[in-house]
Parts: structure tokens; sequence; C-alpha cells
């Protein structure tokens, strides 16, 4: 897992380092950002096979079923704060809580718009969206 970590953060890293092409522009699309940020260990359709999750150790909880897990409510309070802060149980693969793994793109303000909080309200939705009944 250590690997495949240090492979995303090195993509990234040499991403950053582009010095003249013009500034990334994230989607605020919740689907978008589960496609481009979750996917490879949710899978596209987040029930947790995504290509790198044969890699981890651990399973990758099947996020198609989380209201399910939770009496038939959406636990979005839950899911907002996995997201921007890491896990109840430090997922490592979410980052630490000091430092969540994907924590910078939902704190992001561009033009005086705070497109974080737009991204965090949009991937919760989607999230919320694949609920398995």
């Amino acid at each position: 897992m250590l690997v495949v970590v240090s492979l995303a953060a090195i993509v990234v890293s040499a991403a950053a380092q582009t010095g003249n092409q013009q500034p990334v522009i994230r989607s605020v699309d919740g689907a978008g950002i589960f496609r481009n940020y979750c996917a490879s260990c949710h899978g596209l359709d987040g029930r947790g096979n995504g290509p790198v999750s044969k890699a981890l150790k651990r399973k990758i909880p099947d996020l198609t079923r989380l209201s399910q897990r939770n009496d038939s409510a959406f636990p979005a309070i839950h899911v907002r704060n996995t997201i921007m802060f890491g896990g109840d149980d430090l997922l490592p693969a979410h980052g630490s809580k000091e430092m969540p793994m994907w924590g910078p793109i939902f704190h992001e303000i561009e033009f005086d718009h705070d497109l974080g909080n737009v991204r965090l309200e949009n991937i919760t939705k989607y999230l919320e969206s694949i609920q398995r009944k």
C-alpha cells in the first residue's frame, strides 16, 4: 500500500512541477470528483473493486451500502468528515487527520468562490445517489 500511495504522490508532485502550463481546473461535479479521486480504490461503481484495491491489505468499503449500514439513513456528516479529515480509524490511504490525502481539493478557494465546499457537497450528494435500496 505504501508503494501505491507513494506512486500517487509522485504523479501529483510531477504534475504540480510543470511550470508553464495553465492552472488545473478541477471538476465540481460529484461524479467527476469520484471518478478522479475515489474510483481507483472504490471502483467506478463505488463497490470497493477499483484497480488499486487488489494491492491493498484492507478491504475497501462498498460505498453503495453506507445507508444500509446506517439503518437506511445516509450518513452525510460522517461521509463529509471522512473526506475532509480522514476516517475515524485513520485510513492510511486517506491520509492522517493532520494531512488528509484529498483534503486540499476540498479546501480550495478560487476567484472568491469556495469551490472546496461545493466539491464536498457535490461528492456527498453523489455518494448518496448511488446507495443501494
